[in-house]
This record gives structure tokens, sequence and C-alpha cells, in this order.
């Protein structure tokens, strides 16, 4: 009789690359990607994120095995043991460094959140150190929220799964977007050291109502008074909704990079120019609601119209309803599925799980083995979906052996 574990499941194009790599790291279930980027003239196959990701996974896992075509347009990936920063893994003084390439388009939140999916369950503590002249710890144009968001609205999750010792993501350099979008230099460190056997069913049924709102605002070689200025335009929308607002000002200089410019004496070159904004609310029974500003590589936006567009941005997240927004979403619903086997539930907005990620996420684990979702309408004056998920009871393989 075949062993369905060692049949690679097949998927098409590049769309959910990260979610559907993280998911067949937590199963053990080889995948197939074909068609990936076939039609492009210029850049087809795997983009340099993806290639990264892909190192990442190598690095933190024993045992996986990656083939790529000659194109680059097929991928086919096995995945090992999830090991984490322990001896003999890769990690220098336990701690792994992980480097980003120039022309990275996407932010470090691309990487973080599928490793904090795998830390839980990995043999060791996670110390992933993110550095290079690829790292962008702001929001994105691609849609990457920022390290900030991040660390403020899905770390604090884990601690709803019983997971909250030992986990810190710290930001020891800022950056934005550089030139066309690419590149930043910026340097964020990852420590997840709880690891458990099992995550805790989750039960996560009353949204609350928001009693704060905490900010970031940041800039990197720009003046100052870009944070003051977004933070007078945000707290000019959010002071009315509550009076608990509380907006951080962070300033730091622009990083530099070796330049190429054979004119310049200095040999190096400012890059990740720019300023943003994080939002995060938080309601009386826990719930985190995000939002994410961040000016464009191009310019040509205004502080004030910054601060606007991300407290609107917020007040649209937490009127989408539900207890988890359209961020948290995702892993929020992973962590549910790797849990004990009992029936975990929690409350979501119709045009949150009405997203096209959201439904590709459950076809993605109905396809992984994973069991489906169960949907009923809630109670409450809400007018929202409650989603039923019964837990895998997998666990943490690398603790079992251990």
């Amino acid at each position: 009789m075949s062993d369905n574990t060692h049949t690679p499941i097949r998927f098409t194009t590049q769309q959910a690359f990260a979610s559907r790599l993280t998911l067949s790291t937590l199963t053990g279930r080889p995948i197939r990607i074909s068609q990936i980027r076939p039609s492009s003239l210029t850049n087809p196959g795997l983009a340099p994120h993806e290639i990264s990701l892909l190192r990442l996974l190598e690095a933190v896992t024993n045992g996986s095995v990656i083939e790529i075509s000659y194109t680059g347009t097929i991928l086919e990936y096995r995945p090992g043991l999830i090991t984490g920063s322990s001896p003999g893994s890769g990690a220098s003084g336990g701690v792994i460094r992980h480097e980003i390439s120039a022309n990275c388009a996407r932010g470090v939140s691309y990487f973080l959140i599928p490793l904090c999916l795998l830390a839980p369950f990995s043999k060791a503590p996670v110390n992933v150190l993110f550095t290079g002249p690829g790292v962008i710890t702001s929001a994105t144009p691609a849609g990457d929220i920022s390290a900030d968001s991040v660390r403020t609205a899905i770390l604090p999750l884990f601690a709803k799964f019983g997971i909250s010792n030992n986990i810190e993501l710290r930001i020891l350099r800022r950056s934005n977007p550089g030139p066309r979008g690419k590149g930043g230099a910026g340097e964020v460190q990852l420590v997840f050291g709880h690891q458990v056997r099992l995550p805790k069913t989750l039960h996560l049924l009353n949204p609350g109502r928001v009693k704060k709102i905490r900010g970031v605002a940041y800039c990197t070689g720009v003046p100052a008074s870009n944070n003051a200025r977004m933070i007078e335009a945000a707290r000019g929308i959010l002071n009315p909704m509550t009076g608990d607002t509380y907006i951080f000002s962070d300033v730091s200089s622009a990083p530099y990079i070796p330049s190429r410019d054979q004119s310049n004496s200095n040999g190096r070159t400012k890059t990740g120019i720019g300023f943003g904004l994080s939002l995060v609310a938080e309601s009386s029974t826990g719930c985190l609601y995000s939002a994410d500003g961040v000016a464009p590589p191009s310019g040509g936006v205004p502080p004030e119209d910054l601060g606007q567009q991300c407290a609107y941005q917020l007040l649209e997240s937490v009127a989408a309803g539900g207890a988890i927004s359209s961020v948290s979403a995702p892993t929020v619903l992973t962590l549910m599925a790797m849990s004990s086997e009992d029936v975990g539930r929690v409350q979501i907005g119709k045009d949150v799980i009405g997203t096209e990620q959201i439904i590709g996420l459950g076809r993605d684990m109905r396809a992984f083995g994973l069991s489906g979702w169960g949907f009923r309408e809630s109670t409450g004056p809400e007018n929202d979906i409650v989603i039923s998920v019964v837990g895998r009871g997998v666990g943490n393989v690398g603790r079992k052996i251990a």
C-alpha cells in the first residue's frame, strides 16, 4: 500500500507561496509547485524573496530537500525536522544569521510570520538575526506589514495558545523601502524560546470593545518633524474614538550600504530613507486590530495624509468585526489546526473570512489533510461568523523524540 505522506501535493503558480511552504513543514507533507511565473519575459521562475525564504527554511530544519528546475518555474520541497537554532544546525553561538539580498522587494515580515508559526514546534529555541542590504523593517507597497505590527499585533496572539515565554522581536536597525522599493539594510532579531508539545485549544468568541490604541511613528534619514505631523493627523481622527491613545516616535539615521558609484569618494551611500506609521487597537477582551502606512519610495505623500490614511485603515479593521483581523487570521487559523484534537472556535467578520487569502488557506489546509472548517452565524448583534476548527493533534514531533 502506498504511503500518501511521500507523494508530493501538487500546486500551481506562486500564489500563497509562503503559506504552503509553512503548512508543508508543519505537517511533514512534501509539495510540488509548478507554473511559477512561466509567462514572465524578464524574471521567470522563483523571485529573490522566495529563494531567500527557502534558504531560511533550510537553515531552521534538518533533512529538508529542495529541488528547483533549471528555469526556476518548478519547485519540489520535502520538509525535514524543525530544529531551530540547535547546535550543529548552522547556528553560530546559538544564532542563525540570515542575510537578505539587496534585490528583495518584500518586507521582513514576509519571513517573520512563517518563522513564528514554525518556532513553537521546533526541537530547540529559535534565534534568527535578519541582516543584509535587503532587510526592510517597515511596511511595503507589496502589502507586507511592518516589523512593529508583527511585534504588537501578531506575537501577543500566541499567548492565547499557551505560548508566551521568552518571545521577543528586536528591531536593531530600522529601514524603509529603498530605490524602486527594493532593499533597506535594516536589522531584526527574532528570539522564540517557548516550544510546546501541542498548542492549547482556542475559544475566542467575544470581540469586546476597543479600550486603547498604541502605535509607532518611525522615520529614517528624514527630519523628526515628519513623525510629529503623522502623529497629530492620526490622533485627530482616533482621539474621539478612545481617550487612551499613545503613539511613540522613533527617529533613526539612514543605514549605509556599499556604493557602486565610482565618483563616490566615501564608497558608501544611504538607503532605506522614509517614514511610516504602525497602529494597533486592543479591545477589552484582548483582541488586536492593526494598520500600517508607509511613504512610497518615490515620495510625494505628505506625513499628514499618511497619518490620516493609517488611522482610517485602523478604523476599517475594527469595523470589519470579529475577534481577529485580516492580518492575524491566517496565523490564528493555522495554530488552531495544529492544536490538540479538540474543537476550537473563533469569531471572524464576514468581510475578513470572505477574502481570497482566507478562502485559499482553507482549501490548502484540506489539501494537506487538515480538518475542514465549520461555520455558523454568531448569536450576538455583530452578525459575524463563528469558525469551528478541529485540531490535528500531531504537534511538535521534535519534542516528542527528545
